[in-house]
């Protein structure tokens, strides 16, 4: 029987390029899997769990995402040393940036306030081999301007079941986007990159499995001319027939903010 229990609220960044995506899976790299292992040395002989916001998918990255860790019959006194040692001994593509004590009701999967997505992108030519883990490289022409006009008819509220993968009877498929829109890449920068790259930047409260991808990947083949602007209005609606055949790269997705209620763990 464990006296206590305390709960914390842990901010991360990883590159996701050669991870499996966040859950853990056997004999796999995944952020949960490599976190579980650093707090097993970190933190010997004391139980714990952890808990994360959401998961991303292989090779998908983040700026900005977050986890609770329950320890039990421990209390983490010194919060910077532990982060210290955490990033001492956490793999060079992943690392812990802040730590807070929370509530202990708060719930870290519906706490969620908003959380915003982007995919960087560049088109036209062949990118530097060194762009790949951060950019998807589409080696055609892509009509920027007609995938600016229609990345803003996301925003609102939608039927979004023509963009997720293996849709199940219980999935939550009404979502709503509070911003959405396509503009010049000013997040990441690198002399390696190409001299010119895009940053698709969507906001909502949730997602489901590959649906980010698939927005993008709806964003391409508009910008093709593989899918007209009919049919993508029409992707949005209601027991929509219009299939997106295009899930777009894990590589240049990056979770780029998650914001919570303070007051909900605070």
């Amino acid at each position: 029987m464990h006296k206590r229990r305390y709960c914390y609220l842990i901010k991360v960044q990883f590159l996701g390029f050669r991870l499996s995506g966040w859950q853990k899976q056997p004999g796999q790299k995944t952020v949960e899997g490599l976190l579980l292992k650093t707090l097993k040395y970190i933190l010997p002989d004391v139980k714990y769990k952890i808990l994360g916001a959401g998961r991303t998918d292989a090779k998908v990255s983040a700026l900005d995402a977050a986890f609770e860790l329950f320890v039990y019959d421990y209390e983490i006194n010194e919060e910077q040393e532990f982060l210290t040692l955490f990033n001492k001994n956490l793999p060079p593509d992943i690392r812990v940036i802040s730590i807070s004590e929370i509530k202990k009701k708060f719930n870290i999967i519906h706490g969620s306030k908003s959380k915003q997505y982007v995919y960087l992108f560049s088109f036209g030519e062949k990118n530097h081999p060194f762009s790949a883990p951060f950019i998807g490289n589409f080696i055609e022409y892509l009509d920027l301007e007609n995938m600016k006009k229609a990345a803003e008819l996301y925003v609102g509220t939608h039927d979004f079941s023509s963009y997720t993968a293996r849709l199940q009877e219980k999935t939550k498929v009404i979502r709503t986007i509070t911003s959405c829109k396509i503009v010049d890449n000013t997040i990441l920068k690198a002399n390696f990159f190409p001299n010119k790259s895009y940053a698709f930047i969507v906001e909502g409260q949730g997602f489901m499995r590959y649906q980010v991808r698939m927005m993008m990947g709806a964003l391409v083949l508009l910008g093709r001319g593989e899918l007209s602007l009919m049919d993508f209005k029409k992707s949005l609606e209601p027991n929509s027939e219009v299939i997106i055949s295009f899930v777009a790269p894990g590589s240049g997705l990056l979770l780029n903010k998650l914001d919570f209620d303070s007051s909900e763990y605070l």
